[in-house]
């Protein structure tokens, strides 16, 4: 009776969930370093814009027209759509046991307890983390190019908008001002929530106002009249040399793109309560909400081409541009463009947001160099700081090749998709050959249903992998290379240095996280967990 007495002063119930939520971390050798600012919705705001797929599509909408058409588009999606649901609620089942900001990478450690799953967790650290900095820097590309296709819309002599150096300059100003933002919206925990709220709702009412502009104006304006259901949902368009069979599966490009990026709130996992029950749920919520109205939104557009060519070809090269101003008018177009473009920014700063948190949880698991120095979170702006600034000065490097590559843009937007995918389906696998029976119970559970979703998340992944690396053409020149390939093979080739040279020996060793857990599970307060055993020397 006295064991019992004194086993049950030693260890405590947790009395409310935010003490249930630090035990949680403390079981996987972390604290309680951040506060738990958002709530289920602005949390699912978050995941929606991160996602952001209607606006996406219409970012890269030159891509699905080129690569299948309609077709491809609107069909391509039902099935990214499917595969991505069977993705989203095999995350959510793997959150839902482990909830940690490391996400996927650290899954795949804790299902595969061996020096080779160590490493092939490493390597997915490293692509998923590399996955959100191109995923930063595609989402920065393209608000610099759209700020600089303004200026061509009323004086398409201008050359700016195609020198490197102009696109270099907005797209640094761009990411410090993201960067800086980030850093200053969480002095208070109230900030970066109510942003995110207003970002999200902004968002949805902006799919709203310019879906209804399009078709309001091609309605009622002479001279414009909408495209035939035939050409909307059954016109095939291969303007690649490709057959159409390998055309078909590299226009799904598009789809995977504007529906990758879900593990946005695995990242954030640390800063919602009872993460185990709601992270799953916004993930496949914003997954279905994003399918739907990104579907609505292609349906809108494609009803809406004036002049196939000009979309196909534009002068701004920018076909969405081209389609408000032929749809809404010069004016119009403009207001609704200057109106996308700050969404857009809103959206980057929830991408940077992201981000951070991952690149910060992977520092903090001794994943990159001097991750003691980028681990720590500042106490008065209650951020990540170093990491926050440490992944900005990365992504700002990224703007270099404006200067040297024309075609930076698509490499840089394939090699996010890629990465990403890549980083969905390896937890998927490790868990399937490990066995479900060796996963940790959770809140969300697919029962029976388990290893069919699991089986189609890795198929999916790993077909769209191979098919996002093929070049635009059999025979390509330069014009037409997918430089994704040599970028990825660059991001492989620093990941394996950096596990010679520090990551061997420093990520998920286990004394000191150890050491962590044994002192928070004795302790009745595991919020200050990390410190306080910090300070005993453990």
């Amino acid at each position: 009776m006295d064991v019992e007495t004194n086993a049950s002063l030693k260890h405590p119930e947790p009395t409310d969930q935010a003490l249930q939520d630090a035990r949680d971390l403390a079981e996987y050798g972390h604290s309680q370093a951040l506060t738990r600012k958002f709530s289920i919705w602005s949390m699912l705001a978050l995941a929606f814009s991160v996602l952001g797929t209607w606006s996406t599509f219409a970012q890269g909408l030159s891509s699905g027209l080129t690569s299948g058409g309609p077709i491809a588009i609107l069909w391509g999606l039902v099935l990214v759509t499917v595969c991505n649901v069977c993705v989203a609620v095999s995350l959510g089942e793997l959150v839902s046991s482990m909830p940690t900001a490391l996400g996927q990478a650290f899954w795949i450690s804790r299902l595969w307890p061996t020096p080779a799953g160590r490493f092939c967790s490493y390597l997915c650290a490293w692509i998923n983390t590399f996955g959100w900095w191109t995923l930063a820097a595609s989402q920065l590309a393209f608000m610099t190019e759209f700020m600089l296709g303004m200026k061509v819309l009323f004086d398409v002599e201008w050359t700016g908008a195609s020198k490197g150096w102009v696109l270099f300059l907005v797209y640094i100003g761009t990411t410090l001002a993201m960067t800086g933002f980030n850093l200053v919206a969480c002095r208070r925990d109230l900030i970066l929530p109510m942003f995110n709220n207003f970002v999200g709702i902004c968002f949805a009412g902006l799919f709203f106002i310019i879906s209804l502009a399009l078709l309001i104006s091609v309605g009622t304006k002479s001279g414009l009249s909408f495209q035939p259901a035939s050409f909307v949902f059954g016109t095939w368009i291969n303007q690649t040399t490709w057959p159409d069979g390998v055309t078909w599966f590299m226009g799904l490009l598009q789809a995977a793109y504007g529906l990758t990026a879900f593990d946005s709130a695995i990242h954030l996992v640390e800063e919602i309560p009872a993460p185990r029950k709601n992270i799953p749920r916004v993930i496949y919520s914003s997954v279905i909400m994003g399918a739907i109205t990104g579907f609505i939104f292609m349906v809108v557009c494609l009803f809406c081409i004036q002049d196939l060519d000009v979309i196909l070809d534009p002068p701004t090269g920018l076909p969405f541009m081209e389609l408000l101003q032929e749809s809404v008018g010069l004016k119009g177009g403009t207001v609704l463009l200057s109106l996308f473009i700050m969404n857009g920014i809103g959206q980057g700063i929830s991408i940077v947001t992201t981000a951070s948190r991952l690149t910060w949880g992977f520092a903090r698991d001794g994943g990159i160099p001097w991750s003691n120095y980028f681990a720590k979170v500042d106490e008065t702006w209650k951020v990540p700081v170093r990491a926050l600034w440490l992944q900005g000065g990365i992504i700002a490097l990224v703007g270099v090749l404006y200067t040297f590559a024309s075609t930076v843009l698509e490499a840089i937007l394939s090699v996010s998709t890629i990465a990403l995918t890549m980083s969905y389906g390896m937890p998927i696998m490790v868990l399937l050959i490990a066995g479900r029976d060796k996963l940790p119970p959770g809140e969300f559970t697919l029962g029976r249903f388990g290893p069919v979703c699991n089986w189609v998340s890795v198929v999916y992944c790993a077909i769209t992998t191979v098919f996002f690396f093929f070049p635009g053409s059999p025979n390509p020149t330069g014009t037409d290379m997918n430089y994704a390939i040599a970028v990825f093979g660059v991001m492989m080739v620093v990941t394996l240095s950096f596990w010679v040279i520090k990551g061997r020996v420093t990520y998920l060793q286990s004394e000191e996280s150890e050491g962590r857990v044994i002192y928070a599970e004795n302790s009745d307060v595991p919020v200050s967990a990390e410190k306080e055993a910090e300070s005993k020397g453990l």
